[in-house]
This record gives structure tokens, C-alpha cells and sequence, in this order.
């Protein structure tokens, strides 16, 4: 287990999923080409055994439809998906998906919904086991592994949580059957996708607390989906800043959330509300425009960002200003760094 800490369990490879919009009877007419909505548009990322990776945007960014994507639920138009080393985009085969769906389990957002109010608890966590083992092993078999997953979630006592239906829990209970529910079948990774939102704020820090412990004891990794960059360094391992369906900064939660190197990622830390009174007198350091929508070509936050320039208009590559830390941004360009060192050392820079 220990050699194999850092090795990649899954990876995508530039997936791009583009949803067409419906043109009118008048574009039909004119012969105007279809346009697209580009809710993920070539985004790389890798999730290492036993650690978490953070998605983080704001709605609409294309998260969930990337989370989507990995489950299989979507077809992407383009990229790979590879889980273990192997490349399982274009496979659909029954013993494959058997398998790669015992390795990956999801979270949803809502744990009202998310549960089947007619069946209790038992069954409700029973319910994949009966999809994967029920030729393969005896029902008090499966029923222990339930309980075993009952406590791993610290929902006791076990055998009264069990026989409870949903309606009869809290919403922090609820969404603890719905991660044991993702535990029964023992998978390699989770997709949690905002599994802390709709809990009240007391309860938030036990679950995180309990999913931070389960990944160090079980070594199950996590994809962690939030718009909430304050629970983010408390799970998170490595993270990934998602503006209009691509990756803008990647690295480490520490570097990328107390470096902040890329605009959008610092107007999210600086949006972030603190207890503190002299924050109403304190001035944004990065004010996004308004009323601007992504660009279609290059930088998506030409419209909004402060800071752009004419080269903004083509497509940013990857530069990493410090190790393993990258930002999707012209102003960290080789060419950008060499022009402002030039303009400090003639002293002629205008801030």
C-alpha cells in the first residue's frame, strides 16, 4: 500500500462536452451555424489513491457536469477517462462497468432527496450490494456489511438506525446513510458534489471531519465538488479553480489558496466573508466586471478580468511560477515575467 500512495487512480484526459443550442425559425432560415454552450471544455485532471481533490467554482462553472461525465451518466465528445491505468471511455461492456461502478460512488448535494423515502435504512444502504453480490453472497452477509457500514459512519446504535426510514432522521443523519450507502461496496474513489450545503453549519464540520477520517483510515479518495472555498483546506489535498468549463489554476489547497496567483481565484478567496467589522470598510483587491458573459475564444475571463490584454484573445497555456503549482494565465507567461522585469529595471513600469 505504501508504494502505491501516489499513484494516479484515475485521470481525464482533455474531456470537452459541448451542449448545442436550439437555433429559431429565423437563424434556421438565415443558415446560421449552431452555437454551443462549452460546459467543460478540455479539462485534465488527475485524483491520486488516497487523497482529495477539490473542484471549485461557482455555479454554472461545469463542475457537476464533469462529475457526470466521470460516473458515465454523459458521454464527453472528446478526452479520456482511465481508472487503474486503464482507458474506460469507450467501454460500456457489463463486466467493466460492474467494475467500475463497485470503484466509484458519488454523494449527491441533497440528502433529502437523495434517499428512497419508502425503504429504511437497511435496505436503502443494501441496495448496491444487491446490484453487485446478490448471486455472490447470503442476505445476512450483506446485512453485516451494512451495520459494518452503519458504523463507519458513527450512526448508532446501529441496529435502531437500521430499521428507521428517512423521514425519521435529521438532514446531518440522512447524509451520513448516503455516504454509508457509498462505503458498502468499499469503492477507491467518491464523488462528493456539494455534500455539505444544504446541512446547517453546525453539522457541516462533523461530516467533513468524518469523511476526512474515513479517507485516511479506508485510503478512498475523494473528488470533492464545492463553491465553498472555506471548506476546501480542510479536506483537500490538491484543488482545481473551474471557471466556464476549464481549469484555471491547479496545485496543492495550501499554495493555491494562500498564493492565489490567477484573477478568478483571488476574487473567490476575496469573496470569502470573515467575522470581522472592518471588512465593510475594506476594498476588494480583485473587482471582477459585470454583466460580461465567458469569451468564446481565449480567456474565458476576458469580459471580467481587470487585467487583460490584447494577447488575451488567444487561448492561455499552463505556466507554473512555482512547482506543481499552475495557473492558466498570460501574466505568468515567460514572455510576460521578462517584459516586467525589463520595465523594473529601466523603471519605467505604470502601476
Amino acid at each position: 500500500m505504501g508504494e502505491n500512495i501516489s499513484y494516479n487512480i484515475l485521470e481525464l484526459v482533455n474531456i470537452k462536452k459541448y451542449f448545442p443550442l436550439k437555433r429559431s425559425f429565423g437563424q434556421f432560415l438565415r443558415y446560421q451555424h449552431s452555437s454551443y454552450i462549452k460546459a467543460v471544455d478540455g479539462v485534465s485532471l488527475q485524483i491520486e489513491r488516497g487523497k482529495a481533490l477539490v473542484l471549485a467554482g461557482e455555479s454554472g462553472s461545469g463542475k457537476s457536469t464533469l462529475a457526470r461525465i466521470i460516473l458515465k451518466a454523459l458521454k464527453p465528445d472528446f478526452g479520456s477517462i482511465i481508472l487503474n491505468g486503464e482507458d474506460v471511455s469507450d467501454r460500456n461492456d457489463k463486466k467493466m462497468m460492474k467494475r467500475f461502478h463497485e470503484a466509484i460512488q458519488m454523494i449527491h448535494q441533497d440528502p433529502y432527496s437523495a434517499l428512497n423515502p419508502r425503504m429504511k435504512v437497511m435496505d436503502i444502504i443494501m441496495e448496491p450490494l444487491n446490484i453487485h453480490e446478490k448471486h455472490e453472497t447470503s442476505k445476512e452477509t450483506r446485512e453485516e456489511k451494512v451495520l459494518k457500514s452503519l458504523r463507519d459512519v458513527q450512526l448508532n446504535p446501529v441496529d435502531y438506525i437500521a430499521n428507521l426510514f428517512p423521514h425519521m432522521l435529521s438532514g446531518g443523519q440522512r447524509q451520513r446513510v448516503a455516504l454509508a450507502r457509498a462505503l458498502v461496496l468499499r469503492p477507491t474513489i467518491i464523488i462528493a458534489d456539494e455534500p455539505v450545503s444544504m446541512l446547517d453549519v453546525s453539522v457541516r464540520g462533523e461530516i467533513l471531519h468524518l469523511m476526512k477520517s474515513l479517507k485516511d483510515h479506508l485510503h478512498i479518495s475523494y473528488l470533492y465538488i464545492t463553491h465553498d472555498l472555506s471548506t476546501s483546506r480542510y479536506i483537500g489535498d490538491t484543488i482545481g479553480v473551474m471557471y466556464a468549463g476549464k481549469i484555471v489554476e491547479a496545485g496543492s489547497v495550501d499554495d493555491v489558496l494562500l498564493k492565489p496567483r490567477h484573477p478568478y481565484t483571488q476574487a473567490l478567496i476575496d469573496a470569502i466573508t470573515q467575522p470581522d467589522p472592518g471588512n465593510l470598510q475594506k476594498e476588494k483587491q480583485i473587482l471582477l466586471k459585470r454583466g460580461k458573459m465567458a469569451a468564446e475564444t481565449g480567456c474565458k475571463l476576458y469580459f471580467r478580468c481587470p487585467y487583460s490584454m490584447d494577447v488575451c484573445h488567444k487561448d492561455p497555456e499552463f505556466y507554473e511560477p512555482e512547482k506543481s503549482h499552475k495557473v492558466s494565465c498570460f501574466l505568468y507567461s515567460p514572455t510576460y515575467q521578462k517584459h516586467e522585469q525589463y520595465q523594473d529595471q529601466q523603471g519605467i513600469r505604470n502601476d
